[in-house]
């Protein structure tokens, strides 16, 4: 009788091992915990690498730029909100590589030129954002992150050519967006996420409240065209890799959802906020006036870099410098 060998569950084990470090940090409106069991789509392409000894392929769509309301940001250049997250993503990599010797890689691909145009960012304030990205990256020694924009695609064609080829390819028609907004509440709740941001990144809008309202809405159906077409791209250009999200996500959708630092909501991002640092070493997101109100100004190589907690016994703030 001819002997049977049994299957190796080893890369699956592993694969689960990796999934639970990401768990903790998973961006999310469901208010109870999930299981990796929950996350059978990232569990297998994750395993997928394991079994072939090979790095783990995260992309992340995100790290656009900053919003334009100064209300919100310290200015259009990253800043210690995107210092803190990227050291989160490359440390997080180290972790898996403790249990996975070949490590992983996060892909930051930066997606403000797909929707410039839409969210009323200046094109050089983005290529100056995600310039800055990659320098921040080789200068901290992140050696597990790199970053993928259009001009790794396009090259150096007009910004409008870019996003209107990557639109015409890969964009979803609007009629078929809109019936999706009205019939799934996942993008429903994106589609209200997004037009609340649009309404709170608008600085200088003259008209009443109401037809900045019915023109974000208008505005967030193009942002979420132009993500989907966008999220296609990557797609084609890292095929298995794992995709994660800035977005919340619930268990069991393709993307995974994660938390880059601690916010008030699961919505909130190191472009659309500050970073205030606590008495106790953590740090939190929050609008730039908010952390105004809350810590003092902390300067980094010449420009603002994130708040600080704390109060001389007069009360009054005072700038701090912080060096690398």
């Amino acid at each position: 009788m001819p002997l049977t060998t049994a299957p190796d569950t080893r890369p699956k084990t592993t694969g689960v091992r990796i999934l639970n470090l990401l768990l903790p940090h998973h961006r999310t409106t469901d208010t109870t915990r999930a299981t990796a069991d929950a996350f059978p789509h990232q569990l297998r392409r994750i395993t997928d690498f394991v079994r072939e000894d090979a790095p783990v392929l995260f992309t992340l769509p995100g790290f656009p730029c900053k919003s334009p309301n100064p209300a919100k940001t310290l200015g259009h250049l990253p800043d210690m909100g995107e210092r803190l997250s990227l050291t989160f993503l490359d440390t997080l990599c180290t972790e898996i590589e403790r249990i996975h010797p070949p490590g992983a890689h996060v892909v930051i691909c930066s997606d403000g030129h797909v929707f410039g145009d839409l969210i009323r960012v200046p094109d050089h304030h983005i290529d100056a954002y995600a310039d800055e990205l990659r320098a921040l990256i080789l200068q901290s020694d992140l050696r597990h992150l790199s970053v993928f924009d259009l001009r790794d695609v396009l090259g150096d064609l007009p910004h409008d050519t870019k996003r209107a080829r990557v639109h015409d390819r890969y964009a979803p028609a609007l009629d078929a967006l809109r019936a999706e907004v009205r019939t799934d509440a996942t993008t429903l709740a994106l589609y209200r996420g997004i037009t609340r941001f649009l309404v709170e990144d608008t600085a200088d809008f003259r008209g009443t409240r109401s037809a900045l309202q019915r023109e974000c809405r208008r505005r967030a159906y193009g942002v979420i065209q132009r993500s989907r077409a966008w999220g296609a791209l990557i797609a084609e250009h890292h095929p298995r890799a794992v995709r994660l999200s800035i977005h919340p996500q619930p268990a069991g959708a393709a993307k995974f959802g994660i938390r880059l630092l601690d916010a008030p909501d699961a919505w909130t991002t190191p472009w659309h906020s500050a970073a205030l640092h606590e008495p106790d070493g953590t740090w939190t997101l929050m609008p730039r006036a908010r952390a105004q109100q809350l810590g003092r100004p902390v300067h980094r190589d010449g420009r603002p870099s994130h708040f600080e907690r704390a109060r001389d016994s007069g009360g009054q703030r005072f700038s701090a410098t912080v060096r690398r």
